[in-house]
């Protein structure tokens, strides 16, 4: 692999779409069993470890159908208000 080149990264815009919808769903689970769902989702993407989200109304095997790098990228872009 060429270390000069840049590679490109994008996700499709159906995927973006459920990406925010899981993230969405699975914020307000966390927030229902009392959990700060900042901190939750923050552990789960920076480790990898699912066990950071409840298993409560199946946030958890729902927040596996992203990668955590989709979730990273859709929340950056909210965050900085870039709509592609």
């Amino acid at each position: 692999m060429d270390s000069e080149n840049t590679i490109f990264f994008k996700v499709e815009k159906e995927k973006k779409a459920n990406s925010k919808q899981i993230l969405k769903q699975v914020y307000e689970a966390l927030v229902e069993k009392g959990y700060n769902p900042v901190n939750q989702i923050v552990g789960y993407i920076l480790s990898g470890d699912p066990t950071y989200i409840t298993s409560y109304k199946d946030s958890r095997s729902l927040i596996r159908q992203i990668e955590r790098d989709e979730l990273l990228e859709e929340m950056l872009k909210e965050y900085i208000g870039v709509n592609e």
